[in-house]
């Protein structure tokens, strides 16, 4: 069988069941458009539900401990994290595009609550839940308002590199702020600047209590081990259920600290009882939360989709995402994002269909009104165990490994958003590495590449000299490549560049034309639209004319708007380079034989 043919169906068996359909792309507009779930539900194949059904358990053995893990990383009540889970799940299984994605607390998010939470509650936990579901709040309209408006796109404001570094100094974080737990002492800091004198500190004065370290090291051993043994074991079930054991069985109620009694049930939707004065020195957090949620949401969620055969589009998933977080909010949670741990669980144990997440959801709740009891014995230390595991996946050495080798410059990147969060703070850190994926796109288009092209025997079109260093130039005509938009920053930039490339092409034969090669050139503001016009004036009085070749139509239509098609003359704008140089030929005769031409 041919290997074509083998890729074709091995790719119709993940994504369609045993009679071979598949699930019909979403309508793009219409009510059933805002409704994925019910899209999904009516073209549901029985062939699914076993799959499904044992996915969704598989998932929960995951959702409990971490979601737990996660709420304590956040200085909360360890069952704000099943909170935080069980709405999230069925919201976005309603209304969120993806089939398989997995929503709920997620430890990168840990370190941006904490801030809040130590910062206006560190020892009253009905006050930090009211904070945090404040900010789950606030990060859902955040979303939902983005989705509506269209700016999806915002989150390609963060380049990779500094995703990786400000994703690595957050991991850094919560590696530090967490290993006190893990010891068996506890520090009120949510950053490494706090956090690192603080645990060192703990150490050096003999606080380290050895029961806490034992079982905290041991289920950080375990979910190791089993991480790089067997990926598809639940390590981290093994772990807190070991943790829980040996808790009964050595009678360390009174040695370890643990998670204690859980309320029975989820409590009714109500608005967290906030100051109104308060809520405004949240907004700046949540506008970080929100940022960060939904880049790393996109990200796992186009990543499934496209391994699954269907699309996301970003504004709806923008919207489930600000959806799960305000049901989130109004259960007492805090706020979510998807979890790229989390998902491929779900797909490895054979999720198709969203109703993996709302049995996940479902058996939670099962646990919470049935079985409560069997968590009150969980150790702290296990849940830190938990959450560091978690936080260690974050760091990404391999592609800051890549950075170094093949551009310094995005491996720069990386370390600044690293060294923002690891010294600033989480959200001043997010703030700087959002402002440095804007200051490294000002600076490629600030100062651009550009060519003297020319041309070469044997290769068609026109090429940069120093890549050819055998290609000619016509004499008198100076071809010139900008490879960015014109704009303020640039603009002198530009001028300086024609000019001194006609001066220079001038030393062997006058310089009568300087050809903009603009096809790169995909807009021209007034400032850049200013020099244009002062340009032409000095090219003037070096007895040279400014001309255009392979302008892009929108671009061509804002100079006409400027009056500069005029004022260069239309017979100056060609639409092609060889265009340009045969106007020029007929012109201007110069001695010149085109490889072509002989």
């Amino acid at each position: 069988m041919p290997a074509q043919t083998m890729r074709r169906r091995a790719y119709a068996a993940r994504v369609s069941g045993k009679d071979g359909r598949v699930i019909p792309p979403l309508p793009e507009k219409g009510v059933r458009s805002w409704f994925p779930g019910l899209w999904t539900a009516r073209h549901y194949q029985r062939s699914w539900l076993v799959r499904d059904v044992g996915a969704g358990l598989a998932l929960t053995t995951l959702l409990v401990p971490a979601g737990m893990g996660y709420a304590e990383a956040a200085g909360l009540p360890a069952v704000a994290g099943l909170y935080a889970t069980v709405l999230p799940l069925l919201v976005y299984a309603l209304v969120g595009p993806s089939r398989i994605l997995v929503l709920g607390p997620d430890s990168a998010l840990t370190a941006l609550i904490a801030v809040v939470v130590v910062a206006k509650a560190p020892h009253d936990p009905a006050r930090a839940v009211a904070f945090a579901a404040v900010l789950a709040l606030m990060t859902g309209g955040l979303c939902v308002a983005a989705g509506l408006l269209g700016l999806g796109f915002v989150t390609e404001l963060l380049s990779k590199p500094v995703r990786v570094g400000y994703m690595n100094g957050i991991g850094l974080t919560i590696v530090i702020t967490q290993l006190p737990k893990l010891l068996g002492f506890s520090v009120d800091a949510a950053d490494v600047l706090d956090g690192a004198p603080e645990l060192l500190h703990g150490v050096a004065a003999g606080r380290v209590d050895a029961v806490s370290l034992l079982i905290g090291g041991g289920c950080l051993a375990v979910i190791f081990v089993a991480r790089a043994v067997a990926p598809r074991a639940p390590g981290v079930l093994v772990a807190v259920i070991g943790a829980t054991l040996a808790v009964k069985v050595f009678d360390l109620h009174e040695r370890l600290a643990v998670v204690g009694v859980v309320p029975r049930g989820l409590p009714v939707p109500a608005l967290p009882r906030v100051a109104l004065g308060e809520l405004p020195e949240l907004v700046v957090t949540a506008i970080g939360i929100a940022l960060v949620s939904f880049a790393d949401t996109s990200v796992v969620s186009r990543t499934f989709a496209g391994r699954n055969g269907y699309r996301v589009e970003a504004n709806r998933e923008l919207v489930a995402l600000g959806l799960a977080n305000v049901g989130a909010g109004l259960f007492g949670g805090f706020p979510i994002s998807s979890s790229a741990s989390r998902t491929p669980v779900a797909e490895a144990a054979g999720a198709r269909t969203q109703l993996t997440g709302v049995v996940g959801a479902v058996a939670i709740v099962v646990l919470l009104v049935l079985a409560p009891a069997l968590l009150a014995d969980l150790p702290r230390t296990a849940l830190a165990a938990v959450v560091i595991s978690a936080a260690v996946n974050m760091f990404d050495a391999g592609t800051l490994r890549r950075a170094w080798k093949v551009r310094r410059s995005d491996f720069l990147l990386a370390l600044v958003a690293f060294a923002a969060v690891a010294s600033l703070g989480v959200v001043k850190g997010i703030a700087v590495a959002v402002a440095t994926s804007l200051l490294d796109v000002v600076r490629r288009v600030w100062r651009p590449h550009d060519a003297i092209l020319g041309r070469a025997p044997g290769v068609k079109g026109y090429h940069d000299v120093k890549r050819y260093p055998n290609a000619r130039q016509v004499p008198g005509l100076v071809i010139l490549r900008w490879d960015a938009p014109l704009f303020f920053a640039n603009a002198d930039l530009f001028r300086a560049r024609v000019l001194e490339a006609a001066q220079a092409a001038a030393a062997a034969t006058p310089t009568r034309w300087v050809v903009v090669a603009a096809e790169p050139i995909t807009d021209v503001d007034t400032t850049a639209a200013e020099m244009l016009e002062e340009l032409d004036v000095e090219l003037g009085k070096l007895d040279a004319e400014l001309a255009f070749a392979e302008l892009k139509d929108p671009v061509k239509d804002r100079l006409q708007r400027y009056g500069l098609e005029k004022r260069i003359g239309r017979e100056f704008f060609f639409p092609t380079i060889g265009v340009a140089v045969k106007e020029y030929l007929a012109r201007h005769p110069v001695e010149w034989t085109d490889w072509e031409d002989a």
